[in-house]
C-alpha cells in the first residue's frame, strides 16, 4: 500500500468517509471501511512526514541574500529562530 500515490489515497479515504456517513451500512461493513480508512490515514500522515523532510527552507543570509537550506530532522524551530535572530542583529 506504500506505493499508492498520495492523491489516490486521499480520494479513497474521502470516498470511505462518505460511505461511512450513510446510515444503511451494516456494522461489519462499517468496521471494514473504518479499518481501511485508518490504514489510509496512517499512510497519508507518513507520506506527509516524508515530504516535510524534503522541503527546503528559505533562510536569509547575513548579507541579505536568500539561500536555500535543506530541511532535515536536525533542523528544528529553535535553530531556525536563532538564525533569524542572528540575521536581524547584523
Amino acid at each position: 500500500m506504500s506505493e499508492v500515490k498520495y492523491e489516490d489515497a486521499l480520494k479513497r479515504l474521502e470516498k470511505l468517509v462518505g460511505e461511512l456517513d450513510r446510515s444503511e451500512l451494516d456494522l461489519e461493513t462499517r468496521l471494514k471501511k473504518f479499518e481501511e480508512g485508518t490504514k489510509l490515514a496512517r499512510l497519508l500522515a507518513q507520506k506527509l512526514e516524508q515530504a516535510k523532510k524534503k522541503v527546503e527552507l528559505l533562510v536569509k543570509t547575513n548579507i541579505g541574500d536568500a539561500a536555500l537550506v535543506p530541511f532535515d530532522e536536525e533542523t528544528d524551530d529553535d535553530t531556525h529562530d536563532r538564525r533569524q535572530s542572528e540575521d536581524r542583529s547584523s
